[in-house]
């Protein structure tokens, strides 16, 4: 692999993993919720994509039949008038975004219902269950999204060249991860951001003011559900399909942990960097994985090194340093900040004063001595 698809791999990758592990960190750092079902969102927003809007453009085509065939003709179709004319390439995928984002936030809604009410241990098992049942009714249902065979997509930049496809597609996936960081930053400052951390720190306090849990959970489930989704549909336009089994809990689900663990929970900042070291290491044991194993004697396949060194990862990050890369810092809201010059300002004041008071004494001692 050359340096420079290298660079565009991690960049891509890096945009991807980013907009998953933002929308985790909102729901398990902030908010306390563990959503072990995260690749279930994703997942949903790749089926959006293969599903929704391939019948949309099979609808605008005049194209019948079942969604395996079907969407191998609607993708040269709609790729010769991509070619002719990029904003409709440009407006598809925009749309597929939105689109993505509406029904992930939906799904947010309708999968933390049955569950909102338990307690963590519970709410863990629970939405990994759903996710794993998802998963598999996607899979082996080929009416959805083609099951196993999986279904094609139109490319969106087939109006740029084959050579420049990776590079405009990492730069624009790098665009909206920026977007939903500040985004995310944006939200997380706000007093709503606040009002998580004190869900997750303690949820009989916040009951105590008033504040409605359920509601709260619903809500979180629902934005960060809808932000995941983004990545499976930037995923799925990007390699131009849509199979189920690529969307796995340990890709999308497992390795999000361990990125938010790795980086800093309750910290985009940490987030945002654990994400650029696990991608970092991710892509270069895929480039060496086989030197590794040969170097070191494995007594195993290389294709499992990664998922061995990551769970490694995983226990000494939990056992030797559980708050991550960057450490978790109190929100300094223009109020918070206000308090504190008016705390110093006081605190300056007296010891000033005490400072004085104590000159004036030794003055006064000198006096008396003579």
């Amino acid at each position: 692999m050359e340096m420079g698809h290298f660079f565009l791999n991690v960049v891509l990758w890096f945009s991807i993993y980013l907009i998953v592990a933002l929308s985790l960190n909102l729901e398990y750092g902030y908010a306390g919720i563990p959503n072990f079902g995260r690749a279930m969102a994703v997942l949903i927003g790749a089926a959006t994509v293969g599903y929704a809007v391939n019948h949309i453009l099979m609808l605008i085509f005049g194209i019948e039949g079942k969604i395996v065939e079907a969407s191998g003709i609607l993708k040269s179709a709609a790729n010769s008038m991509i070619t002719q004319n990029p904003l409709i390439g440009i407006g598809i995928l925009v749309f597929s975004l939105f689109l993505a984002a509406f029904i992930g936030a939906v799904a947010g809604i309708l999968f933390i219902l049955p569950s909102s009410r338990l307690r963590e241990e519970y709410l863990t098992v629970t939405l990994l269950a759903i996710s794993e049942v998802l998963y598999l009714v996607f899979n082996y249902n080929s009416s959805i999204i083609g099951g196993c065979y999986g279904v094609s997509v139109p490319n969106v930049l087939a109006w740029i060249p084959e050579d420049w496809r990776v590079l405009s597609f990492a730069v624009f996936s790098l665009g909206v991860a920026l977007i939903v960081y500040l985004f995310v930053e944006r939200i997380l400052t706000s007093p709503y951001g606040r009002l998580l951390k004190a869900m997750r720190e303690n949820e009989n306090v916040v009951r105590a003011f008033g504040k409605d849990i359920l509601m709260i959970r619903i809500k979180t489930a629902a934005l960060g559900s809808g932000i995941a989704a983004l990545a499976g549909a930037l995923y799925s336009l990007y390699s131009v399909n849509v199979i189920a089994s690529t969307f796995f809990r340990v890709e999308w689900t497992f390795f999000p942990f361990l990125m938010v663990l790795l980086g800093g929970m309750g910290n985009n900042k940490g987030v945002a960097l654990g994400v650029l070291s696990f991608v970092l290491v991710k892509l270069s044991l895929t480039m060496y994985k086989y030197e590794i194993k040969s170097l070191l004697h494995l007594p195993f396949e290389a294709f499992w090194l990664e998922y061995v060194l990551f769970g490694i990862a995983m226990l000494l990050i939990l056992y030797y340093r559980p708050e991550g890369l960057v450490k978790e810092k109190p929100v300094m809201t223009p109020a918070i900040k206000q308090a504190l010059k008016k705390s110093f300002k006081k605190a300056e004041d007296t010891d000033y004063a005490k400072g004085m008071e104590y000159r004036a004494c030794e003055k006064f001692e000198e006096s008396y001595e003579n």
